[in-house]
């Protein structure tokens, strides 16, 4: 009788996972201490008439991140 082959277990999936972003709204890089271009950028858009948006991830929501 063989051995059942067992398949070694790689690292956990917590551990394999990117950072994500958090999704910010105009509101919030309106008030931003350092504000970015993407930023600033979304807030130039949504500053018009009309404009429907859905956020845009802000590169200082990185966990792991220092402010």
């Amino acid at each position: 009788m063989s051995k059942a082959k067992t398949k070694k277990k790689s690292t956990a999936a917590a551990e394999n996972r990117r950072a994500q972003m958090k999704i910010v709204t105009s509101d919030t890089c309106a008030v931003c201490k350092t504000p970015c271009a993407r930023g600033l950028a979304y807030l130039d858009k949504m500053s018009s008439s009309g404009a429907m948006g859905y956020g845009v991830p802000c590169v200082l929501t990185l966990p792991g991140r220092k402010p």
